[in-house]
C-alpha cells in the first residue's frame, strides 16, 4: 500500500481548494495522502494571454514532469487546461463530478454598457473573446490574466465595464461577486467545470484506488467534448467551445468554432440516445466541415502564426496568392492535412448512397464486376450472412479491388481478383479473355452506360444487380472556386446542377474524367484513382 499518496498539484487558491477535495476524498476511501505543491509556467507568465504564448499544457507540463520522474503519485488538474493528447506513460485516472460549466460576467455599474459602443471587456480566452465580439462587435476586448482572485482585483482596479469568467472556479472558493449574470448563450471550453486525476499508467495500485473517484457521466462528456476539439485540432490558439450533459438516457452536445476575429461562427447541436453515441463526434465535426470549418481553421492558423497584427494586414495579399480548392466529397482528414496554406480548402458531399438489399441468391453467382467501392461495400453489408463462393472478382480501380480483396479475396473465399483503370478498359479485358462465362454486374442506379454496352456488343452474357442508389445533394457553392475535386460521375452531374463549369477539374480517375470533359474546359486526371493521389496532383499543378 503506497503511503501516503502523493497529490501535486499548483499554489494558486483554487488549484489547492481542488487538491484538498481530492485529499479529503481519498480519506473517504481510507487512504493516506499528502499535498505537494509546485508552480507552472502558465502562473509565472502573466503579462501575455494564454494563446500568444505559443504552446498547449502550460499549466500541467511542470505536474507532468513530476509525475513522471515519480515525484508525485497523482496530478489534479482542471481538465480544461489539460492538453487532449496525454505525456506518453501518464493517463487520466478519474474525473470527478462536474460544478457549473458556464461562464459569467462580473460587472461594474450595471449592465446597460451592453448596448453602448466602446464598453471594455476583459478576457484572457480567446474563445471567449471570439464569442463576445460576435455577440457584441461594437465592444473593446483586453486581455487578462492571474489567479481568478487577481482577476476580480483588475476588474475592480481598471476602468473595465465587466470580465468575463468561469463559475466554477469563483463558486469553489467562495468569491462570487454580487454584480454578475451567467453567459447561457456562451458555449463552455471543452470540459470546463471538471476536475481531472492525472497518473502514471504503470502505478497499478494508485490507478485502481484513484478510479473509484471517476463520475462516469461527466467522464462521458467530457470525452465527447475533449474530442471534438481534439479532432477540430484546436487548442489554447482556437476559439472552440463544446458542451455535454446527459439527460433522460440521451446525450445533449453543442460545440462551437469562431474566427479569431469572431465575425464567423460555426455551431452543431444533437441529441442522441446514449447508447448511440459513439460516433456524435464525427457527425457533428463533418457538420462544421460541410459549414466551411477547414477554412475558419485554416485562417486561425494563419494568424496565430504571423500575429493578430499581421495576419489583418497580410490578409487581402494571401488570400490572393493562396489556391481556393473546393471537394465534391468530405475527405478524411489524412488527406485533406496535405493541403498547406498556400491552399484554402472547402468540402460538402454532394452524393448521398443508399444501400438496396440484393436477393439471397445473388451471393450463389460465381463471376462478379464491381466498379465502386460503394458496390463492394453494398454486396458485402446485405450479404454478409451467407457464404459468398464467387470465383472472379473484376473490379475498377485501386481502392475497389483492395476492399474487395478484403472481403471477399482470395485469403477468404479463394477467388482471384483483378484491376482495370477504368469502366471501358475492365470491359475490353473481359471481353478479351473471359467472353464465355456469366457475368453479374454489382452496379448503382446511375452507371454509367460503357461497360455494359460494351459487353452487351460483343455478347458477353452479364446481369445487371442494382446494390446502390446515388442522390444528388444539389450546393450552390459560394465564394472564390479556383479548382474542383470530383470523385464520381454522378458527383460531376450533381455539381452542375446549381453551379457553373468555370474552374479547373481534378477527377480520380478516367471514367469520372470522360464525364468532367464533357462539361469542363481544364480537366486534370489522377495516374492512378485514388484519393491521396488527387490531392498530390493538385498539389503539384499549383507549384
Amino acid at each position: 500500500m503506497i503511503d501516503p499518496i502523493r497529490i501535486g498539484t499548483r499554489k494558486s487558491e483554487l488549484a489547492l481548494w481542488q487538491a484538498h477535495n481530492v485529499h479529503g476524498l481519498l480519506s473517504g476511501l481510507g487512504c493516506k495522502a499528502v499535498i505537494k505543491p509546485t508552480v507552472s509556467t502558465g502562473d509565472l507568465v502573466l503579462d501575455k494571454p494564454l494563446y500568444a504564448l505559443g504552446i498547449t499544457g502550460v499549466f500541467t507540463r511542470t505536474l507532468d514532469t513530476a509525475l513522471l520522474a515519480g515525484e508525485i503519485d497523482i496530478a489534479v488538474h482542471s481538465l480544461k487546461d489539460v492538453p487532449t493528447l496525454l505525456p506518453k506513460g501518464l493517463v487520466e485516472v478519474a474525473v470527478l463530478k462536474r460544478a457549473n460549466a458556464r461562464d459569467i460576467l462580473a460587472y461594474k455599474n450595471g449592465q446597460d454598457f451592453l448596448s453602448q459602443s466602446g464598453a471594455v471587456i476583459a478576457t484572457g480566452s480567446l474563445r471567449r473573446r471570439a464569442a463576445w465580439l460576435h455577440k457584441y462587435p461594437h465592444h473593446k476586448l483586453v486581455g487578462l490574466r492571474g489567479n481568478v482572485n487577481s482577476r476580480l482585483q483588475k476588474l475592480k482596479d481598471n476602468n473595465w465595464n465587466g470580465a468575463i469568467l468561469a463559475a466554477a472556479g469563483l463558486e469553489r472558493i467562495g468569491i462570487l461577486p454580487d454584480s454578475y449574470s451567467v453567459l447561457g448563450w456562451m458555449v463552455p471550453a471543452p470540459a470546463q467545470g471538471a476536475i481531472m486525476i492525472m497518473c502514471r499508467e504503470d502505478n497499478m495500485e494508485v490507478l485502481e484506488i484513484c478510479r473509484r473517484l471517476n463520475d462516469e457521466h461527466t467522464s462521458i462528456c467530457t470525452k465527447i467534448e475533449r474530442e471534438f476539439l481534439n479532432k477540430l485540432e484546436g487548442g489554447c490558439t482556437a476559439p472552440i467551445g463544446a458542451y455535454a450533459y446527459i439527460k433522460d438516457s440521451h446525450v445533449h452536445f453543442e460545440g462551437v468554432l469562431y474566427s479569431r476575429d469572431g465575425q464567423t461562427k460555426i455551431d452543431v447541436t444533437r441529441v442522441i440516445p446514449l447508447k448511440n453515441s459513439q460516433n456524435i463526434v464525427d457527425d457533428c465535426i463533418q457538420e462544421v466541415f460541410a459549414k466551411g470549418g477547414r477554412e475558419v481553421m485554416n485562417e486561425n492558423a494563419l494568424r496565430a502564426e504571423q500575429g493578430e497584427n499581421k495576419a489583418m494586414q497580410t490578409k487581402q495579399v494571401e488570400q490572393a496568392k493562396r489556391v481556393h480548392v473546393f471537394s465534391t466529397k468530405i475527405l478524411p482528414a489524412e488527406h485533406t492535412q496535405k493541403f498547406d496554406r498556400k491552399f484554402i480548402y472547402k468540402e460538402a458531399n454532394f452524393i448521398d448512397i443508399e444501400f438496396c438489399q440484393p436477393s439471397p441468391d445473388y451471393a450463389n453467382v460465381k463471376n462478379v464486376i464491381f466498379t465502386s467501392q460503394n458496390g463492394v461495400n453494398s454486396v458485402h453489408k446485405s450479404l454478409a450472412q451467407y457464404v459468398m463462393p464467387f470465383e472472379r472478382i473484376f473490379c475498377v480501380g485501386d481502392k475497389t479491388k483492395a476492399l474487395a480483396e478484403q472481403l471477399f479475396g482470395p485469403q477468404l473465399f479463394g477467388a482471384t481478383v483483378h484491376m482495370e483503370s477504368s469502366a471501358l478498359a475492365l470491359a475490353k479485358h473481359i471481353v478479351d479473355n473471359h467472353s464465355g462465362i456469366n457475368f453479374t454486374f454489382f452496379c448503382g442506379d446511375r452507371r454509367l452506360d460503357d461497360l455494359p454496352d460494351y459487353l452487351r456488343k460483343n455478347q458477353v452474357n452479364h446481369k445487371e444487380v442494382i446494390v446502390y442508389k446515388t442522390h444528388y445533394k444539389t450546393e450552390i457553392v459560394t465564394g472564390k472556386v479556383d479548382c474542383v475535386l470530383f470523385f464520381s460521375p454522378s458527383a460531376v452531374k450533381s455539381y452542375l446542377k446549381e453551379n457553373k463549369p468555370d474552374p479547373i477539374v481534378f477527377c480520380i480517375g478516367q471514367t469520372t474524367a470522360m464525364e468532367a470533359k464533357k462539361h469542363f474546359k481544364r480537366v486534370e486526371t489522377s495516374p492512378n484513382p485514388s484519393v491521396q493521389n488527387v490531392v498530390e496532383l493538385v498539389k503539384k499543378y499549383y507549384e
